[in-house]
């Protein structure tokens, strides 16, 4: 017969637990890990924007129906060109990255100028919106509007919804 040894015992189950719990930690971790690495939120469309937008105006103003359809229009319009505008200036920033890595000067004025004159178009559709907005609007409503400070109802200022993203830009 071979005799058993209660320490050894203890100690081997010991590290059986210490183990058990680092490989359920360890376990837990990975989870948490790839569950907060999943698929990122995807972004409002411009037609929630919008809805989104004439909502909260319509709460803090008081819109009448017609004047939310109204501003329903002129935002929709807003949210298309600002949307065609994104995309040149996403691929104007692609080219300006790539022409930054080959030292191409020339191309680098080229694309700085047309980033420039997409900015101009953005801020145009944004205030030209804001414009017709605030033009349906009534003195009293027009006073509540110039509170709410750019472009959230008010005028002017980068952004528009969501504020501005990586490099300045949507």
């Amino acid at each position: 017969m071979f005799s058993v040894n209660p320490r050894r015992d203890e100690c081997v189950y010991q590290c059986m637990q210490t183990r058990f719990l680092a490989s359920t930690a360890l376990l837990a971790f990975s989870s948490l890990l790839a569950h907060a690495q999943g698929t990122p939120p995807t972004p409002p469309t411009a037609a929630q924007i919008v809805a989104n937008q004439v909502a909260r105006l319509t709460k803090l103003l008081d819109l009448s129906t017609m004047q939310q359809t109204q501003a329903t229009e002129y935002f929709t319009a807003e949210q298309n060109t600002l949307s065609t505008i994104r995309t040149a200036m996403h691929t104007a920033r692609t080219a300006i990255q790539a022409d930054i890595k080959s030292g191409n000067t020339t191309d680098i004025a080229t694309q700085a100028g047309t980033i420039g004159s997409l900015t101009t178009k953005e801020v145009e559709a944004q205030a030209t919106a804001s414009a017709q907005f605030y033009a349906i609007l009534s003195a009293e409503q027009q006073s509540k509007f110039e509170t709410l400070g750019p472009l959230g109802g008010g005028f002017g200022g980068p952004g528009g919804p969501g504020g501005l993203g990586p490099h300045g830009t949507h």
